[in-house]
């Protein structure tokens, strides 16, 4: 079995690239600033739920099939990072659009709903955001095969303990979202002014473009 040291070694790797800012952090700030909470927590599960898929995926093999093909991780980059540009698009299209008072604002350009489909306020659509995210990330299959491994023992089953390592993984997220939540919670009066809603769009938009990028360019 994963002794306690390992554990806690792997705990201290994870909480660190956790708490680094990123995508997933972009995607939880920007969704509860605007009082979305039922949506916010809707992507904190479904980045977790991929998280889940990853370390499963990774125990069984799959993962590694997957880095080792490459034609099969150069699609999913591509298909990667073309969904990310195309999510950072819809923001800075949207912020560009009630900017220029082309008309009477709607529920996309609003940026309700996964950036414009005026899904609102809901759980499944949260979910299915920060799941898609989270799977169309070959960093994280690759992350997950270069380290999931080094912490499985000798003889023990390579499932079981890829499920916990994730557990640990998913319960620092976890942690570290309902922060990330109650932040935006504090600054949501503010944040939810026209002005202030344009800026933290085009600084989500461009984050997550930029991370779409990023992919694309093989970073």
């Amino acid at each position: 079995m994963i002794t306690p040291a390992a554990i806690g070694t792997f705990a201290l790797m994870v909480g660190l690239l956790t708490l680094t800012p990123g995508l997933d952090t972009a995607l939880i700030l920007r969704t509860a600033a605007l009082g979305h909470r039922r949506r916010a927590w809707g992507v904190v599960l479904g980045i977790q739920s991929g998280t889940l898929v990853w370390g499963v995926l990774t125990s069984l093999g799959v993962t590694a099939l997957l880095t080792a093909s490459h034609l099969a991780y150069e699609a999913l980059r591509w298909v990667g990072a073309a969904y990310l540009v195309w999510m950072g698009g819809r923001l800075l299209w949207a912020t560009r659009r009630r900017s220029s008072g082309e008309g009477p604002p709607t529920a996309g350009a609003r940026g309700e709903g996964e950036f414009g489909t005026g899904a609102g306020d809901r759980l499944l659509g949260g979910w299915r955001q920060g799941f898609v995210t989270n799977l169309l990330n070959p960093k994280m299959g690759a992350f997950y095969v270069a380290v999931l491994p080094q912490f499985v023992p000798a003889g023990a089953s390579s499932l079981t303990a890829g499920m916990l390592l994730a557990g640990v993984h998913i319960l620092l997220a976890v942690i570290w979202a309902c922060a990330l939540i109650a932040f935006a919670h504090v600054l949501r009066d503010r944040l939810r002014r026209p002005s202030a809603r344009r800026c933290l769009d085009r600084i989500t938009g461009t984050v997550i473009a930029a991370f779409g990028i990023r992919l694309a360019l093989g970073q």
